[in-house]
């Protein structure tokens, strides 16, 4: 039941996604223009590397708002170390990684150890002090000129169909196989669903939940990280300012969009792609029709109430079948 209720959930994002492209076909014709195409892949890679994290933490019923706070704090560490004098771009990389895993880490920590009521709470305050520290390192400048290879991710493309297709996009795929392999076929996937769906009940069958917890925050804040390092490449430069751009709002939609839940125990990483380019598309959209920052937000936040409602009534729908089950 749940698997086929799992694929009509997929199968809905998949239409809504269908049919969002045609109507931008109909609106625009440079909608399917292959550099818009490739424009689009690229924007998806940025927040599908957010969405990754971010669904370890929705199925765990928990939330990291500081996803996209992390990521620009990651890239403008760079930025402050390559304005030291460090050159090596490889070297940079790999702090920028363990800053962001430091980071992700501390969050889990402040949920599982300190027990702060709900990780709404830590990841928030995490935000503003990523936020606060990303402007702090870069002495509130812009830099640029980065290493070739901290670019690569972001910049480079293979071919040459609308500009090349960006490689960052390809790692997104490989990446989303080998997490959803983790989920589906390892004990450790199974149980973030466990605990996810029931958190006392997996505490009790044995499984170190805080363990658990931590390492999703953890692999949350390694994925922005990442994400921090394509923007790198994407942009050319890092800005401590974007930490107050919605980055988290975009990969918590695409989560939700793709059947993850707030209550948590749900989520795939098949539907999290589709939620993820839904998103890409949609601001994609919203750049070729002209449409107003102000409009682009409220639509964004229905389409993200309208997923929740969608969530909630699918929950009602299965707890009256369960209960309409055992009373026969």
């Amino acid at each position: 039941m749940t698997k086929k209720k799992g694929g009509s959930v997929q199968l809905g994002t998949i239409a809504a996604l269908v049919i969002m492209c045609v109507f931008l076909a109909i609106a625009n014709k440079n909608f399917y223009n292959p550099s818009n195409i490739m424009g689009i892949l690229k924007q998806t890679s940025f927040n599908a590397f957010l969405a990754t994290g971010m669904l370890l933490c929705l199925i765990t019923a928990g939330i990291d708002l500081s996803v996209g706070a992390n990521a620009v704090f990651c890239a403008c560490l760079m930025g402050a170390l390559k304005e030291g004098g460090m050159t090596n771009g490889i070297i940079l990389m790999l702090i920028a990684i363990c800053a962001g895993a430091l980071m992700g880490f501390i969050n889990g920590t402040l949920l599982t150890r300190l027990h702060l009521p709900h990780p709404f709470v830590s990841t928030l305050g995490m935000k503003n002090v990523l936020w606060g520290m990303a402007l702090v390192v870069t002495k509130n400048k812009m830099i640029n000129n980065f290493p070739t290879s901290v670019q690569f991710l972001g910049k480079q493309t293979i071919g040459g169909f609308g500009g090349g297709f960006p490689v960052s996009f390809i790692v997104i795929l490989i990446l989303y196989v080998i997490m959803h392999i983790f989920l589906s076929r390892t004990a450790l996937g199974r149980s973030i669903y466990c605990a996810g769906g029931n958190m006392e009940a997996t505490r009790l069958s044995g499984i170190n939940t805080a363990n658990v917890l931590t390492f999703c925050y953890t692999m949350s804040g390694i994925m922005a990280a990442l994400a921090g390092i394509l923007s790198v490449g994407r942009s050319g430069i890092c800005n401590g300012a974007n930490a107050t751009q919605p980055y988290d709002t975009d990969a918590i939609a695409a989560c939700i969009i793709g059947g993850a839940s707030f209550t948590g125990g749900k989520g795939t990483m098949v539907g999290t792609m589709i939620g993820a380019l839904i998103i890409a598309v949609l601001r994609n959209g919203f750049t070729l029709l002209s449409i107003d920052s102000s409009v682009q937000n409220i639509v964004l936040g229905l389409v993200i109430i309208l997923a929740v409602l969608m969530d909630v009534i699918r929950a009602s729908m299965e707890a009256k079948r369960r209960r309409l089950a055992a009373a026969k």
